[in-house]
């Protein structure tokens, strides 16, 4: 239930004055920016102006790194519908469908499709936040090891429909990047297959690994054409055709909203976050379709479906954090720091004796939403001219940014090396038609999925399924997951059966 009074202070609070909104807009221009090149974290972002808060009260402090936060995880869209760079692991599925838009010269419509996905993801995760916060909190609270298993091999389902036209080079893909996650100190730790080097110590470095499958070996796969965009008639960047774009979202209004709930709810959960709620919306968004075949060639709902998710567990996250003072992912580690820096301590307290700055923060990422819509409607103009700029120019510049992004991330040649190496991997497999996406999502998910097994197999005492039948989050959430893995196919089939049977 909502306190009507800490309600009250907390408008009060936002708007008896500008000052704490005197850093939203620039917070929001920074994470656009730093989520639209490659390389650069949302987290890195945070960290990086960390500082500039510390002469900040405590609530322009957190509506300054929350708005980087959102527009951050927006600005990943954009690198990843233009040039199939996804800005971070959260905007993997992002360029599934929306660079294949990109390259048909409907990079308008699928920008404005990415824009109203992440405003209205981003709005759901914060109202669910504003409701629901105490019950979330109680909820998080009985989330152990065995739920995340079934949360990261829900997720790990996608990698099976990745390729249509073969559904075993899609598991050899997927199970290549399981391979590839198995690299370096395991959770026990035991060191696996690193051949006495260091930078292998700590497995492959993903955001390196990601950028040079995806985007290197993409630019390289473009070698021989002149732009993005081959027609030159689809190479202006329309205000009025990314408008379009934004009314055609509420053409799926049931993925959007399954998508933000998705969101919400994965991103609720430390440890797992948006990486995982991106595909797994995306994955539901597939199988509930009723033309799964255009997914992955410039499917609206796919895009749709990854970026609400990706924006509504931004408030999901938030939830950890705020209700129990427990970062749920590097982004909010970093607010958790900006928290101690004020000498705030997060949890059942903090929500108990400061309602309204609780309510304050909400509010204040509500308002983010409405100036994200502007500034990122403002700021596609500029960060879409991409398709313009020949690809004799676009491809070196944007490599040499991969490589400086990967170098960024891991601070040693390791990064660079890494950007390379699989950018000669991934153009290998595009050319023999395996998805590089289901390798990335192998490469991702798979060390978390180790180390989740690995704590549940502990904490059952070598009884997993014993413990399961224990755990009743995790039965439900199995139950549902094999309900919607082979109940959704089966109902489909008998539709179509139905549908195709002669009347008489």
């Amino acid at each position: 239930m909502i306190d009507q009074f800490a309600m009250m202070q907390a408008i009060d609070l936002l708007f008896s004055s500008l000052s704490p909104w005197l850093w939203v807009i620039p917070g929001l221009l920074i994470g656009l920016i730093f989520g639209s090149i490659p390389g650069l974290q949302i987290s890195m972002a945070m960290a990086v102006f960390l500082p500039v808060t510390f002469g900040m009260d405590f609530l322009q402090a957190m509506l300054f790194l929350t708005s980087i936060f959102t527009g951050g995880a927006y600005g990943g869209g954009v690198t990843a519908i233009l040039m199939n760079i996804p800005g971070s692991s959260s905007s993997i599925a992002t360029a599934f469908d929306g660079y294949p838009m990109a390259r048909q010269g409907k990079h308008n419509e699928a920008l404005g499709l990415g824009l109203a996905a992440s405003v209205i993801g981003t709005f759901v995760g914060y109202v669910l936040l504003l409701m629901l916060i105490e019950p979330l909190a109680a909820f998080v609270l009985k989330i152990g090891p065995s739920e995340m298993v079934i949360v990261v091999l829900w997720g790990l389902t996608l990698i099976a429909t990745l390729n249509e036209s073969s559904l075993a080079k899609g598991l050899m893909a997927g199970t290549f990047g399981l391979m590839l996650s198995q690299i370096g100190m395991s959770t026990t730790g035991i060191m696996r297959t690193t051949v006495g080097n260091p930078h292998l110590l700590d497995g492959i470095p993903v955001v390196p690994a990601m950028i040079g499958i995806f985007a290197a070996s993409e630019l390289l796969r473009l070698r021989g054409n002149s732009y993005l965009v081959q027609d030159e008639s689809q190479r202006d960047i329309s205000i009025p055709k990314i408008l379009k774009g934004v009314g055609q979202t509420f053409r799926y209004p049931a993925v959007l909203i399954r998508g933000s709930l998705i969101g919400a709810v994965i991103g609720a959960i430390p440890g797992v976050g948006s990486s995982v709620a991106n595909l797994v919306s995306y994955g539901e968004a597939r199988r509930s379709s009723k033309t799964p075949e255009a997914f992955g060639k410039g499917a609206p709902e796919g895009l749709i479906a990854a970026e609400s998710a990706n924006s509504s567990s931004e408030g999901g996250s938030m939830t950890a954090l705020l209700a129990l003072g427990i970062p749920g992912g590097a982004a909010t580690a970093v607010l958790l720091a900006a928290f101690s820096f004020h000498n705030i301590i997060g949890g059942p307290s903090f929500i108990r004796n400061q309602t309204d700055i609780v309510y304050s923060i909400i509010l204040g990422n509500l308002g983010q939403v409405v100036l994200l819509a502007v500034i990122g409607l403002l700021m596609l103009r500029i960060l879409g001219m991409v398709v313009r700029v020949p690809l004799a120019y676009l491809v070196p510049s944007v490599l040499a940014m991969c490589a400086w992004g990967g170098y960024g991330i891991t601070g040693t040649v390791a990064g660079p090396l890494t950007v390379a190496a699989f950018s000669g991997l991934g153009w290998l497999m595009r050319r023999s038609d395996y998805p590089v996406a289901a390798t990335v999502i192998g490469l991702l998910l798979g060390r978390m999925m180790e180390g989740e097994l690995v704590r549940t197999l502990q904490i059952s005492n070598g009884h997993p399924l014993a413990y399961l039948m224990e755990r009743p989050i995790a039965l439900t959430l199995f139950v549902i997951m094999l309900l919607v893995l082979v109940g959704a196919p089966l109902l489909k089939s008998l539709r179509r059966r139905k549908t195709a049977r002669p009347e008489g």
